[in-house]
This record gives C-alpha cells, structure tokens and sequence, in this order.
C-alpha cells in the first residue's frame, strides 16, 4: 500500500487541472471518463483496482483496506454497464476517509453522489448491479481504458476529464505544469493587448485561404 500524499501535491495539481497537466507530462484517460456529477474535482494518490468483469467484490475490499486519503481507480473489463459503486459503496469509502473514484464502468445513485459531494468520474451510469463472487486484485498494476496505473501514481479529475501523473515523475509533471501555466499567463496579458494567438504561437497564416468579410462570392 501507498504511504501518505506528500504535503501540499493535491492542492497543487487540482490547481493546474487535467488539461494543463495532461500537456505536462501527465497521462490522459479517453474522452468517455466523466465527472458523474457537475464540479466534482479529485487529485490523490491513485488506488489501482481489477475487477472481474461484471463483479465488483474487489471493490468492497478496496474500500475495506485502502489507506486514507486515496482514490480507486478501477478497471472492469469488457463489461462496462453495471452499477459497480453507489451509494452504500460511497457512505463506506467516506468513513474510511477515501477521497474518490475513477471508474471505467458503470456507477448509480448519481443524485446522491452529488449530494455526498464525493467525486467519482465514471465511463456511464448504469442501475443494473454487479456480483460480488469473483477474483479481482487490489494494489498491484492495472490498466484503465488503455492507461496503466501503478501503485503510487496520482489521479487527477475535473470538468475537462483525467489523466494519471506517474508516481516517479510527480516532481517533473508539477514543475512542467506550472511552467505551462505562468506562460499562458503571459499569453493572457498579451492577447488581451492586442497581440493574435498567430502571433503568439508563430502559426503559419499563409496556409489558411481567408477573404475580406463582405467580399463577392466568385
């Protein structure tokens, strides 16, 4: 198991967010991990779960022994919709002071995930449920929509999606992050003098056609 979140990394990559990070040196998830509910946000120490397909008991023992602190991030397979996490699963992962859930499958109860304000980005919702009989693992490798997560990798969620920050280059992908974020900084000021975003990034205007608004159609 994974000790405890360095002091002060959370705040910091929640602050860079997925899409500067995932230009960081950060691996993204696909388009279809979503935030189950509006303004949901997450960055821990990742949890690697395998599930299974259509069974949910590695789960259960996850949430049972995780340290605090951590999110699951689970792979389920080629069985994405079941409700593999709901509200009884969130009401446990709470008292256990766990942070969040990247899931590849199916969650329910998404009313009462928002009102718990526990995050959870999950590839669909789906009510019907998962047994709880077969084989999974907990704590060793695994590889989420095509992304592997390794035990003391990060997690990171927000409205633009998420992206898993390789423990051994958490130091790299911070500093990469930031550096990104004070050059768009400078970007911002500039744009708003007046300076073109073809200027900014010295993008070749000659290969784009254009025509005085108002111009004649030939």
């Amino acid at each position: 198991m994974n000790g405890p979140p360095p002091d002060g990394a959370a705040a910091a990559l929640v602050e860079l967010g997925s899409a500067t990070l995932g230009e960081s040196g950060a691996r993204p998830l696909p388009p279809r991990i979503k935030p189950v509910w509006p303004a949901a946000a997450l960055a821990a120490p990742a949890l690697p779960v395998g599930c299974t397909p259509g069974d949910n008991l590695a789960i259960h023992v996850a949430v049972a022994t995780s340290p605090p602190g951590h999110a699951l991030v689970v792979d389920v397979g080629d069985v994405s919709d079941r409700g593999y996490w709901g509200e009884v699963l969130t009401t446990a992962a709470e008292a256990r002071q766990l942070v969040g859930l990247v899931i590849d499958g199916g969650v329910r109860d998404v009313a009462a995930l928002a009102a718990h304000g526990f995050p959870v980005f999950s590839a669909t919702v789906a009510l019907r449920g998962a047994t709880k009989r077969e084989r999974g693992s907990v704590g060793s490798s695994v590889e989420v929509a095509g992304v592997r997560v390794d035990p003391g990798d990060w997690v990171v969620g927000d409205a633009d999606g998420v992206v898993v920050v390789p423990g051994g280059a958490l130091a790299d992908v911070l500093a990469a992050g930031r550096a990104r974020a004070e050059k768009e900084s400078g970007f911002f000021d500039a744009l708003r003098r007046g300076t073109t975003t073809v200027e900014l990034l010295g993008l070749d205007a000659g290969l784009v056609a254009t025509e005085e608004p108002g111009s004649p159609t030939p």
